[in-house]
């Protein structure tokens, strides 16, 4: 997201600055809030299931610094997309594995999913009572759509089926037993896999596609209350 607006040859360095801003902003929200709250909610609701692994690590908590992953977080600042440091989970000791592998790992893009909704509710409210005519409120739009659109990115990102990702697990818990075993027994071949389609851009057009198509349809979940009250 930054490194697109700072390649962007047709915008001026203020023009440069006058985005940037916001989205840095924006990005040290998800960073210091978001990603504890993501890397909490898998803890959580591990813990709901019967393990008490991230408990017991001192995981089940908003303190940023033991979920920021340095490379991760570089990502995001950069492309609007990325990873924490994950929250340690023992399936063996779920009462229902393959149900609590599957909503332990759902429940991480879940929250950035209620984020970006929160956030989007916030956007359509201040868009609907104040507007964007002023640098303060134009500076406020700009974080927040920031705000929705890296959540968004991280939600979508993060369910992709291949490891170590929440998508994987996801996937996992419905393959045979068998099936299960050769998924994770491969499963660095697929993180080197990851990191090639990552640093050859190869995942930015399918992304970019389901990104924006749940963009809209949050966006249209937080404009219907006002849409119903007469105020769009």
């Amino acid at each position: 997201m930054i490194i697109r607006t700072l390649l962007n040859g047709t915008l001026s360095s203020a023009e440069k600055l006058s985005i940037i801003v916001p989205q840095l902003i924006a990005v040290l929200i998800i960073l210091f809030v978001i990603l504890p709250l993501h890397e909490l909610a898998h803890g959580w609701v591990a813990y709901k299931f019967g393990d008490r692994t991230a408990k017991n690590a001192g995981r089940l908590t908003f303190n940023p610094l033991v979920s920021i992953d340095p490379l991760g977080a570089l990502i995001i600042l950069l492309v609007g997309f990325g990873w924490a440091r994950p929250v340690p989970v023992n399936l063996n000791n779920f009462r229902h594995p393959r149900v609590g592998m599957a909503v332990t790992a759902a429940a991480g893009p879940f929250s950035n999913f209620l984020a970006a909704l929160i956030g989007a509710f916030i956007y359509v409210g201040v868009n609907v009572g104040i507007g964007s005519s002023t640098v303060a409120n134009h500076f406020a739009m700009q974080m927040l759509s920031a705000f929705i659109i890296i959540n968004i990115s991280l939600a979508v990102f993060n369910l992709l089926p291949i490891p170590p990702l929440d998508g994987s697990k996801i996937v996992a818990s419905f393959l045979p037993q068998k099936g299960m075993e050769v998924f994770y027994r491969y499963q660095h071949f697929f993180i080197i896999f990851l990191y090639v389609l990552l640093f050859t851009g190869a995942l930015s057009g399918p992304l970019s596609y389901v990104q924006n198509a749940c963009a809209n349809g949050i966006l249209w979940i937080a404009e219907l209350p006002f849409r119903l009250a007469g105020a769009l």
